[in-house]
């Protein structure tokens, strides 16, 4: 009996030892295999940006950039002299972006007051996932009701409103963000220690002055990050405003005619209008790097404005 124990004793010990040994290959192991996954997401994002100059810098050769940064027409299958101005294709993207705010921003904030000051939590459990569900539509399905659904409703208000415009794909990408401000500025707000609440509360404010005065700044930091990462989302959008803004680049403030939006263009040209090594070829690369531009400059005054608004508060 004693030997039986003795060895089983024994077998114990080489199993744990053979755990622990187990245990710390895996902790030796996994600080290399996470820091792989992070340097492989860096050297990534180092790929496309190195991709965008090189083939940016080679359209620059053909092209002037004066011509390009300032040029007000955007003619690049012109058979006579092709003219390469990005402010138009710029114009279009800022209509269709500026609607999108405009649609999203009061709408998605006043969603998100509700479900964090007002609803039950029945109500949010309901109507929260409801929301969320939008942003989990295909954006083609999107561009369709853009074009067959918002449109010729705008037509019967607006008579003078073309088939593709920059009014109906505007409504529909700030329909589309919409969710993502909502949900967002809610996780924000509902971050709000209820002490800030039951404190103006107790000195006679209201529910809805709580909201505005208390919650809204208090958040404000969150709220600011959730409309700058749904107006990246609406600049970057492709297939809404290729099925339903057109592809005619225009340098006006009329939102009713047909547009033509910087990822529109490269949708256009990616279908196999232009062959690879030409000057319209390489014209796609300096229009998505503006694009990367822009979205990188908004993202770094983002966090200048929520760094700033979070040491206020």
């Amino acid at each position: 009996m004693t030997s039986k124990a003795s060895e089983r004793s024994v077998q114990q010990m080489i199993a744990k030892s053979r755990a622990k040994r187990g245990k710390k290959i895996i902790e030796k192991s996994m600080p290399k295999l996470l820091f792989l996954a992070a340097a492989l997401s860096v050297l990534t994002t180092f790929g496309i940006v190195f991709t965008l100059i090189f083939e940016t810098f080679e359209f620059f050769q053909r092209v002037s950039i004066t011509d390009y940064l300032f040029g007000t027409e955007w003619l690049p299958f012109s058979g006579k002299e092709p003219l390469y101005g990005i402010l138009p294709l710029i114009m279009g993207t800022l209509k269709v972006t500026g609607i999108a705010i405009l649609v999203a921003v009061p709408f998605g904030i006043g969603a998100a007051i509700f479900l964090s000051e007002y609803a039950s939590d029945k109500t949010r459990r309901i109507v929260k996932p409801i929301l969320e569900v939008l942003a989990g539509v295909p954006t083609i399905v999107y561009g369709f009701f853009a074009l067959t659904f918002v449109t010729p409703i705008l037509q019967q208000l607006i008579p003078s409103l073309k088939i593709f415009n920059a009014l109906s794909p505007g409504i529909v990408v700030g329909i589309m963000i919409l969710p993502m401000i909502a949900s967002l500025s809610e996780d924000a707000m509902s971050s709000v220690p209820n002490s800030m609440r039951e404190g103006a509360l107790v000195l006679g404010a209201t529910k809805f002055e709580v909201a505005i005065k208390i919650v809204l700044p208090t958040a404000l930091s969150g709220i600011i990050a959730s409309v700058v990462l749904a107006v990246s989302r609406a600049i970057g959008e492709t297939m809404i405003v290729s099925l339903a803004g057109g592809s005619t680049p225009k340098f006006d403030f009329s939102v009713t005619d047909s547009i033509q939006t910087m990822t529109a263009y490269i949708v256009q040209v990616s279908t196999g209008d232009a062959g690879y090594g030409t000057t319209i070829y390489y014209s796609i690369y300096a229009v998505g790097f503006t694009l990367f531009i822009f979205t990188l400059l908004m993202n770094l005054f983002a966090q200048y404005i929520s760094k700033r608004f979070r040491e206020e508060y």
